[in-house]
């Protein structure tokens, strides 16, 4: 007795098919999987001679052999039980297989026959389209999730008991529909936090503007207690909403990870990741003994928040070099090399010196010359270069404390950076640059041009920072970004002079 059932699996945050041959020969009892299975796959054989016969169907005292093809690739996760206990039944004739034509089927078992949910079944419906499958059956917990893609019918089943149903009696259940008010979400994320909250700093707010309007990296230094934290938290709730796309990108992410909440669909708002300073590199950048996403893919189309920088380990911080500049991160391994979208906002915070009171005009700083150049000395200079903007973050004056009035709104802001947007969406149309911290130096050449007061001030500024060719380039990208938020067509020497002013920290701390 023979049967053929069409699973999945995910690699990387993309999914292949998988076909889980069940053979059943008359021998003497024996349960075997091979392709290799990992250790959750090798256990679903109790999981499935439990769940059929505690649902009231016949488990076969049989030789039963199961192949997961292609048998090269190795097998993860608790997924492949429901494919394996559909695949005994209908070599057993206890369901109907004509169903199972075009029809992917994942799920774990628990003892009792549930159906629990799995991760990474949004990549697996993606990739059921693609393939032209027209059925998957899925757990209910995760139907929202797969029922986004449209042009597949999703079946969500709660135990093995309505699986047997469905495939008997095509006619007692119909796929699940997709919720239109999910996409509606995209537009109207609905943040908790805002802008308004934050009390004066100005300056800290426009050099966010500008890091929204531009995808500009951002490093605030001032002391313990000036609002570093509660500004950075509110950056998503200025940045444009997340298109369909973007969503369906970053949804993969947090399917692969398992991080979707219950019954979600899709993620309709900006990720904000802030992970302490003692994480660990494969933490950061992904990887392990199974490679899964790091914060940096996890931050993807968002804002990652790095808290107390210099606290943070060097070789963890140096990781992060190759998808500030790429866009991605690439996990090497023996076995196999997994590339993750890695498009983020870098977004870190730190005191001026080890006691975070150096330059504070009320605490007096204890620290010496010494200790506050190794502070900052733990942050490299190639690091620092991919960092656009540079800002000071002082203590806010009573006044400004005690003030009742509320500061300029999220939505306000957002307005202006989605006008920004939209003019880089038309600049760099039919290439794969989005905003202007993107661009290459050919494009710098076509859209940075500088007339002569501006390319005056530029030198001067770069000789008297000494700033490297990176931050020269950084300069002139930030240049574009304040003049498109405020609708100039060329870079004039006001914008010159504000972006400059962006990076008159490297010479006070740095220099």
């Amino acid at each position: 007795m023979f049967s053929q059932i069409t699973a999945s699996a995910v690699n990387g945050i993309d999914a292949y098919l998988v076909e889980v041959e069940v053979d059943i020969a008359p021998a003497l009892p024996a349960f075997t999987i091979v392709g290799l299975p990992d250790a959750a796959v090798r256990e679903s054989i109790e999981r499935v001679r439990a769940a059929i016969k505690n649902c009231g169907l016949e488990f076969p005292s049989r030789r039963i052999t199961i192949n997961l093809a292609p048998a090269d690739i190795r097998k993860e996760g608790p997924s492949f039980d429901l494919p394996i206990a559909v695949g005994i039944l209908a070599a057993t004739g206890q369901v109907d297989s004509a169903l199972l034509e075009d029809c992917v089927i994942l799920g774990e078992l628990s003892l009792d026959g549930a159906v629990r949910s799995v991760s990474g079944i949004l990549p697996v419906a993606l990739n059921a389209r693609d393939k032209k499958i027209k059925r998957m059956v899925v757990p209910a917990a995760n139907v929202k999730e797969a029922a986004i893609v449209v042009d597949v019918d999703v079946y969500p089943v709660k135990n093995l008991t309505e699986v047997v149903q469905l495939l008997n009696e095509p006619g007692h259940m119909l796929p699940a529909i997709f919720d239109l008010a999910e996409l509606q979400a995209l537009d109207d994320p609905g943040y908790e936090v805002d802008f308004s909250d934050v009390k004066g700093q100005e300056v800290v707010k426009r050099a966010l503007e500008i890091s929204a309007a531009g995808g500009h990296n951002v490093i605030m230094v001032g002391p313990p207690g000036s609002g570093k934290t509660m500004l950075a938290r509110r950056l998503p709730s200025i940045l444009p909403p997340l298109n369909m796309e973007e969503a369906l990108e970053v949804t993969k992410l947090y399917s692969v990870c398992g991080l979707l909440s219950p019954n979600e669909a899709l993620i309709t708002r900006r990720a904000f990741r802030a992970p302490h300073h003692t994480i660990s590199y494969a933490g950061l950048a992904g990887g392990g003994t199974y490679p899964r996403p790091g914060e940096v893919s996890l931050a993807h189309q968002g804002v990652l928040f790095l808290d107390e920088l210099p606290e943070f380990k060097r070789d963890v911080l140096e990781v992060m070099r190759q998808p500030l500049e790429d866009g991605h991160v690439t996990i090497a391994r023996a076995q196999a090399s997994l590339t993750y979208p890695a498009n983020f906002m870098l977004v870190a915070a730190m005191n001026p010196c080890p006691c975070g009171f150096f330059n504070d005009h009320l605490k007096p700083c204890t620290c010496t010359p010494n200790m506050i150049h190794k502070y900052l000395q733990r942050i490299s200079g190639p690091l620092l270069d991919r960092i656009d903007i540079h800002v000071e973050v002082p203590r806010l004056k009573q006044d400004e404390l005690m003030s009742k009035s509320s500061g300029e709104p999220s939505s306000n802001i957002r307005a202006r950076v989605r006008a920004a947007r939209e003019i880089q969406y038309e600049r760099f149309a039919g290439t794969k640059i989005f905003v202007n911290a993107q661009m290459n130096t050919k494009q710098m050449k076509v859209h940075c041009k500088l007339n002569l007061d501006a390319e005056s001030m530029l030198k001067l500024a770069i000789e008297h920072l000494k700033l490297s060719a990176r931050a020269f380039d950084r300069i002139l990208k930030m240049s574009r970004t304040i003049a498109d938020l405020s609708c100039a067509e060329t870079i004039g020497v006001e914008h010159i002079a504000e972006a400059v002013q962006y990076r008159s920290l490297d010479r006070k701390y740095w220099g």
